[in-house]
């Protein structure tokens, strides 16, 4: 039995995003629904959809859309066109009007965050003041694009004014946003990369790689140190992957898709089966305050 509220916490993570449609498909299926649901990057994207209709059904369409043309084309542009983009602009290879087409197609063009089925936050960067932003209100595709800017990638979005890069520069698994507005049970949906092994960097193309990797790390680890007695944290686990995830062009592949959602589900099913039993050893209540990636 899971303490209430519930909080749903999906990190970023690009393409292995499609891990969370696993975890939150387990999860929907095993009847745990969540009263808050907080999300950085990709996690935005996912996360928006589970809280406009927190329903088994959505993981449905989450995965119809992970292996779609749509989604195929948020990333899919030639190699010519990519670089054509980076002479004229300097700063990004991407357009990011795919990716709000295609949620403007799913969430609603209009959608304010009031009238999701779920509380919902975002996390984005914002440039100007050089800190986190949370975004609970307003247009959500706006706030989804915000948060999913990867430098580099794509423009940063400019909101009332002000512009965002992608929260996972600031937050990328934001388990004291939800500990910070209340939630007494934290199932957290990580992509899994903070379970490997670092190395230090061979190549140029590894170095900033590395160095986001440790200060993802770094504040992951000081959120769940900072845990609060009372509060049960569950990080769900993906089911395995691979180097070439991290690899410089992973962000374009995501044929892998299926397999990823297969296999977190599987994993997130054991996971939660195993608690299930670890609570009816002890009469029912809580889950405890850990979980494994």
């Amino acid at each position: 039995m899971s303490l209430r509220p519930v909080a749903f916490v999906l990190g970023g993570g690009g393409v292995l995003g499609a891990v969370q449609v696993g975890m939150l498909r387990a999860l929907l299926r095993t009847g745990i629904t969540p009263d808050l649901v907080v999300g950085t990057s990709v996690g935005a994207v996912n996360g928006a959809f589970v809280a406009a209709d927190p329903r088994v059904e959505v993981t449905d369409r989450l995965a119809q859309l992970w292996s779609s043309p749509e989604a195929k084309s948020v990333y899919g542009e030639s190699l010519t066109r990519r670089v054509g983009r980076f002479a004229r602009t300097g700063t990004h290879l991407h357009s990011p009007e795919p990716l709000r087409r295609l949620l403007d197609a799913e969430l609603g063009a209009g959608r304010v965050f009031g009238e999701l089925a779920v509380a919902f936050q975002c996390c984005a960067a914002s440039i100007e003041r050089a800190a986190e932003h949370w975004f609970r209100s307003g247009p959500v595709v706006d706030a989804v694009l915000a948060s999913s800017a990867v430098p580099g990638l794509l423009p940063p979005a400019k909101v009332d004014g002000e512009h965002f890069l992608d929260g996972g520069i600031v937050n990328s698994i934001p388990v004291g946003r939800a500990v910070e507005l209340g939630a007494k049970t934290i199932y957290v949906l990580q992509v899994g990369r903070v379970d490997r092994p670092l190395a230090a960097p061979q190549r140029p193309w590894e170095v900033a790689r590395v160095a986001f990797e440790i200060a993802r790390r770094h504040r992951f680890a000081y959120d769940m140190s900072a845990v609060p007695d009372g509060v049960a944290v569950h990080v769900l686990p993906t089911g395995g992957g691979s180097v070439r995830d991290d690899s410089p062009l992973a962000y374009r592949d995501i044929a892998a898709a299926a397999r990823r959602i297969s296999r977190a589900e599987a994993a997130t099913e054991e996971y939660l089966r195993r608690q299930s039993d670890v609570c009816d050893g002890l009469g029912g209540g809580g889950g405890p305050g850990g979980g494994d990636g």
